[in-house]
């Protein structure tokens, strides 16, 4: 796996305490990309599927139902 390096200004105030308090600040911030990506992705797929509802509820439980049985068979 490849890294790439960031870096992020804050207040000297802000750093201070976070020495005060053992934080390190490269794992706050990869936890809040990962987080802010993850909520990206999650609202991407959401607007995917309202596109494909429309056509998801076109097919009934029973042909997805015979579908499965179907593919069990084979």
């Amino acid at each position: 796996m490849e890294y790439a390096t960031i870096s992020a200004k804050i207040p000297k105030e802000l750093k201070e305490k976070m020495k005060e308090y053992g934080i390190k600040s490269s794992d706050v911030i990869r936890k809040a990309i990962y987080r802010e990506v993850k909520k990206n992705e999650m609202k991407k797929i959401k607007e995917r599927m309202k596109s494909v509802k429309p056509i998801l509820n076109k097919i009934s439980t029973e042909d997805v139902v015979e579908s499965i049985r179907e593919d069990r068979e084979k």
